[in-house]
Parts: structure tokens; sequence; C-alpha cells
């Protein structure tokens, strides 16, 4: 049997991909995060379907209960916020279903940071003006970060930065961040990308840390910090340029 570790988007039930909602309609156990995944996903799961909600469960526990569901001839779902590419602790996981030799497939689904530029209708990358984007953290009471990955080295890049798991931290990003960017440099927060209840705050460095503190806002958010954010003037892509020289296949 299969283990499917599938994307099941930022939060929106409906932004699940088609792949993942057919493959969590076809497994017989699925594994959740209960306090990140959306409960309507499960209505996919068939209806005699093992439900095991992971947000009280250690590495061990987790990798117990997909153990046992394949050792019982079983498919599994194992459903992760987002997509299992960034920031989903998938990768020890799958360390252990190699060394216990359970096949696995991988899922992609929509990233939060995607649900986030599509609330402040942005494009992330503008011609001329930023074609680079960092995803990043920082480190507080997690996983220490690399050397050379805090954010006075990124910040040095001038590209646009997104932070995920930040918001209780705004104001030390800030800090960090300002030398950098300055006062002036557009930012914004979006909490609960693609939910009901999602919180779409903009500014610039300046007044960003104000705005998460009068809304309250302390987890399930992105931070974003770059130029291309508020880049008005900028040239046309060349990929659709009237000047771009076209053939005929």
């Amino acid at each position: 049997m299969t283990v499917y570790f599938i994307g099941a988007g930022p939060g929106a039930a409906d932004l699940i991909t088609v792949r993942g909602a057919r493959t969590l309609a076809s497994c017989g156990v699925c594994l959740y995060a209960g306090s990140l995944v959306p409960r309507e996903l499960l209505a996919e799961c068939p209806p005699d379907a093992r439900l095991v909600d992971t947000a009280q469960l250690d590495i061990d526990q987790i990798t117990a209960e997909l153990l046992a569901a394949h050792e019982a001839g079983h498919d599994v779902a194992r459903l992760h916020s987002g997509d299992p590419s960034v920031f989903s602790a998938v990768n020890e996981q799958m360390h252990r279903l190699d060394e216990a030799q359970v096949p696995y497939e991988v899922v992609p689904g929509v990233p939060a940071f995607a649900a986030a530029a599509a609330a402040l209708k942005r494009e992330l990358t503008v011609p001329t003006v930023g074609q680079t984007v960092i995803l990043t953290r920082i480190a507080h009471r997690a996983t220490a970060m690399p050397e050379g990955e805090d954010l006075d080295t990124l910040g040095r890049s001038g590209a646009l930065i997104v932070l995920h798991l930040a918001a209780r931290y705004v104001d030390r990003v800030v800090e960090e961040l300002l030398p950098h960017y300055g006062a002036d440099c557009p930012a914004a927060v979006v909490a609960l990308a693609s939910r009901p209840d999602e919180i779409v705050l903009r500014g610039t460095l300046d007044d960003i840390a104000g705005q998460v503190k009068a809304a309250g806002v302390l987890r399930t958010a992105v931070i974003m910090v770059g130029r291309t954010l508020g880049a008005e003037q900028f040239h046309d892509s060349h990929l659709y340029s009237p000047g771009r020289e076209r053939h005929v296949c």
C-alpha cells in the first residue's frame, strides 16, 4: 500500500488540487493536522475511513499510525496544510518511511504564500523591479536557522522576503529588515489566507507592526516585505511583448 503526502492548500477547502481530492477519496486512512487543515476536506474521505488528528501526536506516534495502516493494507492520506515542499515537516516522515521500506508519493498543494499574493492581488516578481522571492522564517523556540540565513543577511539582497511562522515577532522582523529596505518599503501581512475570516494588512515597514498588533494577528500568517508589493512603474514582461520575435511551429 502507499502513503500519500497531500498538500491540503492554504485554508479554503476548494483550494485542494483535483489530484489531491481524488487521492483523498481513495484512501482508507487519513492523518490530518486538525489545527490547520479545514474539516470540510475530510468530507472527501470515504465514509468508513479512519480519521486521525495528528495535532497532539509526535513524530514517532505519527509514524506508528502510518506503518500500522500500511501493514493493514490501507492506502494512507497524510494531509498537510499548504504545500509539502516548504515548512511542512514532511522530510522526517519520508525518511522514516524509507527506513521501513514503505512506498509513498507526494501530491503538491497551493502554498500559503501563493494564497497571500492572491489576496493582495499582486505578482511577487515584477520586471525590472524584483525577480527574486526568498521564503524563510526566523528562529524562536524552534529549529535554529542555518548560518547565513538570518534576516540581516538575507535582507542585504533587497529581494522580496516572505516570512512564515513569524507574526508574533513582527517587531523583530521590522528591526532586522529596516536598515536594508527603508521605512517606506511596502510590507503586507495576510492571515488565514483564502479563508472566510482572512485578514489582509497593507502598509510599510514603518507601520506594519502596529497594524499587526491592532488586528491581533499572532499565527497562521505570512509576512511579505519588498518593493514589488508596491510597484506601479515597470516594464511589461518580455513574454508577451509585441517586440518579441515569435515563430509559428
